[in-house]
């Protein structure tokens, strides 16, 4: 069996769908935003406030890229789609699955952006950083589940249903 791996905006509910679905298909779970924080010594938003993005995005793209894993689910921060490295690496331990939620969704229960350790350009709005990521989410997705207007239980059972149902995992 492969690793699954969950990628989406922030609040797409990656951690909590991650967590239930492995502990439902009896696999580990991984969040890379806490790995990164181990291997760093500081939460997310410091190592962005002291290092700046572009370094940021260097150390996801490192820490991501060396998960080693098997029957695991993994939860990679959001912005894990720039990370070329990372993203190979995870098309070749996984299938990708897209957590898609509408930008009122996602806004809704984001609240501050910023404060919760979004990788937001200087002058950029979470909107124009929704439209971006969405491109690149759909690129690498492998499987897509819409989000909208479907309780985090309902998300649970068609993340369950599509991988069962593609053959992605057996129960």
């Amino acid at each position: 069996m492969r690793n699954i791996i969950f990628i989406g905006m922030p609040a797409a509910g990656k951690s909590t769908i991650g967590v239930v679905t492995a502990k439902h298909l009896g696999y580990n779970f991984i969040d890379t935003d806490l790995l990164i924080q181990e291997k760093e010594k500081k939460l997310l938003r410091e190592i962005i406030a002291q290092e700046g993005l572009e370094k940021f995005l260097k150390i996801e793209d490192r820490v991501n890229a060396e998960v080693q894993a098997e029957r695991s689910v993994i939860a990679p921060g959001g912005s894990v789609i720039y990370c070329e490295n990372a993203m190979k690496h995870y098309k070749e331990i996984g299938t990708i699955v897209y957590l898609k939620a509408s930008f009122e969704t996602i806004s809704n229960r984001l609240g501050n952006a910023r404060k919760r350790g979004v990788v937001l350009k200087k002058d950029q709005t979470l909107e124009e950083l929704y439209n971006e990521r969405t491109v690149l989410f759909e690129k690498y997705a492998d499987i897509t589940i819409c989000e909208d207007g479907v309780s985090l239980e309902d998300t649970f059972e068609l993340v369950l249903n599509t991988l069962q149902n593609s053959g992605y995992v057996t129960d």
